[in-house]
């Protein structure tokens, strides 16, 4: 089994089109069979990224990987199976991505609800806490709320 143990930029590269995401030895590692392997430029160095898709869009690129003699090469279609990869890799191009009106409206609206259900959460919550300290004008207040 692969996992991701860490994923860092050497460096991250904008165009109009794309973000690159520039590797480099010790910061790209993975773990497999519970070895520790290191990312090394021998192939693929790079991962691009479309701005306006999220897409990873070479897919086909061969990565590296050395522990000690041993060298293994993960493709990228293997990598993106890998939740932890995806989310750290997003995490890094977040910032450059160009969004469209419409998405920027759709991920405005997602925070609307996680904030609504956060502030439901959080009015139960004090109803749970009037309740443990009996306090009846509190709860009755609260309760109307929900």
């Amino acid at each position: 089994m692969v996992t991701v143990k860490m994923l860092k930029p050497y460096y991250i590269k904008a165009d109009d089109d794309y973000v690159r995401v520039i590797l480099a030895y010790q910061y790209f590692s993975v773990v497999i069979n519970n070895k520790v392997y290191q990312f090394v430029p021998v192939e693929a160095k790079e991962i691009r990224i479309n701005r306006r898709t999220q897409e990873i869009e070479n897919i086909n690129a061969k990565f590296a990987f050395q522990k000690g003699k041993d060298i293994l090469f993960i493709a990228m279609e293997e990598l993106i199976s890998l939740p932890d990869f995806l989310v750290q890799l997003h995490a890094i191009g977040e910032p450059y991505y160009i969004y469209t009106k419409d998405k920027k409206r759709e991920r405005e609206k997602e925070s609307v609800v996680i904030i609504d259900e956060l502030e439901c959460l959080n009015i139960k919550r004090l109803i749970d806490q009037a309740l443990d300290e009996r306090d009846e004008e509190t709860f009755y207040s609260l309760a109307k709320l929900l």
